[in-house]
């Protein structure tokens, strides 16, 4: 593609995008006003209804004249496999369903709590962008015309948008429940409404989130998809996020049951009120969290490795969150006696932390150090060291500057009043948490690199860059490309599918390396076989890698 093309198709792919949120937001105002007025499209505010006007009557043409121009341009192959297609796409397609789905379904939270108007406006609004993204997912799901690049991310987006809203909506429902059990009359008068009122409202988003979440997920194919995306939105949102919200809710709850036993400083009500909330979070993250966890049991081995890790990183955050607040209650009660409840509240909050964090820890450490074992997970595990190495830096520079600014400041006699040990406490805690967190680590890292060194040197690379020309799936050659030598490989797809002649026998002085396959069509394991066998020996700084739907291969090493 030339770069007159590409500046071409980012100049009027931006331009639509902005004229059709232009003519979305004025239709969405007059509807509103429709809606609220009546005939009378509110006469009191002038300038509002020229505003709306203007971008309905004025962006709407200017819009739709555009996006017929794409619309016929697209019937060539080049732009539509164009990645600004697919961009423009799944941008407009995410900002839709956003706009569309929060504001119907505030409009039917907003209707059951008898909020006067305001459910019109939003209703307004949700009807206007709802037929905005029925538009788009129109154009996305044509198959004459739909992008070939990038296919995939309104899948990702959309699922990861209606699991977020659906697990919002519960964790509320569950949470209003749950208080009005535990604190019975005490809940309307703090939220000024009848309990049933406020959890029947975040019932309609959980309902409505789930349904996006689960037309996205199961019918769309989301599910079913293995792209880099979709690896990572369940990685960082059904592993990361899920078990944030578990081990931050366990470690709440936790903290109030311990209250209520050893440190009934406050009235009972005020103790309870955060119980509820963390409750329902910990057991809606936990379902989340297990759910995606087992699907990615079913996912590659890197994958599972990641989220093994991202667990194991939560965790470890969450039991060094712990030893640190330990630490700054200890010294404490140490440096002032008659702390009392204000420490030793302080302790129970550490304590729980660690916890529930520490076990969770444990457990998934264990599963990564199994899988280094066997070797497959070695290369990740170094890699989150590396991470743990950097953070536990960064933590460390900063607690320590706050020390020396604490320290400098208590000599000089800046600030009168308590002791150098109440002023250094809680960063001196983080830091021996950091400390510890830093010290076990540097340990399991160079254990690794004991266990490197004793299987030997690792052998050099010999091919810069690979170009891989594929038309099936390109995942397993990819992954044999990198396997075997370790080079960064760029996919392009063929436009016949890949139905060209089979390989052939490698003319070794031309520089060809090919395998012939007619033989043993459709073995994709014969074909991965035979790809890492052409590929040793090759020296370039750039290899181009043919794959035919036979199953024959050729791997053409390229000059420069």
């Amino acid at each position: 593609m030339s770069a007159q093309g590409t500046v071409r198709r980012l100049i009027t792919y931006a331009l639509l995008f902005a004229l059709v949120v232009t003519t979305a937001v004025g239709l969405s105002g007059l509807l509103g006003r429709l809606l609220v007025a009546g005939t009378e499209l509110a006469p009191d505010d002038v300038a509002g209804l020229a505003r709306s006007l203007a971008f309905a009557l004025i962006g709407g043409p200017l819009a739709a004249l555009l996006w017929w121009a794409v619309w016929r341009r697209l019937e060539d192959p080049v732009e539509r496999s164009a990645i600004g297609w697919g961009l423009y796409l799944a941008g407009a397609y995410l900002l839709a369903l956003l706009i569309a789905a929060t504001n119907v379904l505030n409009a039917l939270s907003s209707l059951i709590g008898g909020q006067g108007l305001q459910w019109r406006l939003s209703l307004a609004t949700g009807l206007v962008w709802a037929a905005v993204w029925a538009w788009h997912r129109w154009m996305w799901r044509d198959p004459r015309k739909n992008p070939t690049d990038l296919s995939g991310v309104p899948t990702v987006l959309g699922s990861v948008l209606g699991l977020v809203l659906g697990v919002g909506g519960a964790v509320a429902a569950l949470s209003t429940l749950l208080d009005a059990a535990l604190r019975g009359a005490a809940t309307e008068v703090s939220v000024g409404k009848p309990w049933w009122v406020s959890a029947l409202q975040s019932l309609v988003w959980a309902v409505g989130g789930t349904i996006i979440w689960w037309r996205h997920w199961n019918h769309d194919g989301g599910r079913r998809l293995r792209t880099g995306l979709a690896d990572v939105a369940l990685i960082t949102v059904g592993v990361l996020g899920a078990g944030v919200l578990t081990l931050g809710g366990a470690g709440v709850a936790l903290f109030v049951v311990l209250r209520l036993l050893v440190d009934r400083s406050e009235p009972l009500e005020l103790l309870l009120e955060p119980l509820a909330p963390a409750v329902s979070a910990a057991a809606i993250g936990c379902l989340v969290w297990v759910y995606h966890r087992n699907v990615a049991r079913g996912r590659s081995e890197a994958t599972l490795q990641g989220g093994r890790l991202v667990t194991s990183g939560v965790a470890l955050v969450a039991a060094a969150s712990g030893i640190g607040v330990i630490v700054n209650s200890v010294l404490a009660m140490t440096a002032t006696p008659l702390a009392g409840a204000g420490a030793r509240t302080l302790l129970l909050a550490g304590i729980s932390s660690l916890l529930v964090g520490g076990p969770v820890w444990w457990l998934a450490w264990r599963r990564v150090e199994q899988s280094a074992a066997t070797g497959a997970g070695l290369n990740a595990r170094r890699i989150y060291l590396v991470a743990v190495f950097g953070l536990s830096a960064v933590v460390a520079v900063v607690t320590l500057l706050v020390i020396g600014f604490r320290m400098f400041e208590f000599v000089l006699g800046e600030v009168s009043g308590g002791s150098l040990v109440d002023r250094i406490r809680a960063p001196l805690g983080l830091l021996v948490a950091t400390g510890l967190v830093f010290g076990y680590h540097f340990a399991v890292w160079r254990q690794d690199r004991a266990v490197l060194a004793a299987a030997g040197p690792v052998r050099p690379r010999t091919i810069g860059h690979v170009f891989l020309v594929a038309g099936s799936d390109p995942a397993p050659l990819r992954r044999v490309i990198g396997e075997v030598t370790g080079a960064g490989v760029t996919v392009w797809k063929r436009a016949d599918g890949g139905a060209g002649a089979a390989g052939f026998a490698g003319a070794g002085v031309a520089g060809v390396a090919g395998v012939a396959g007619g033989d043993v069509a459709g073995d994709a394991g014969a074909q991965e076989k035979r790809l890492a066998a052409a590929l040793e020996g090759v020296a370039a700084p750039r290899v181009l890698v043919v794959a035919y739907q036979h199953g024959g291969i050729d791997v053409i090493p390229l000059q420069g």
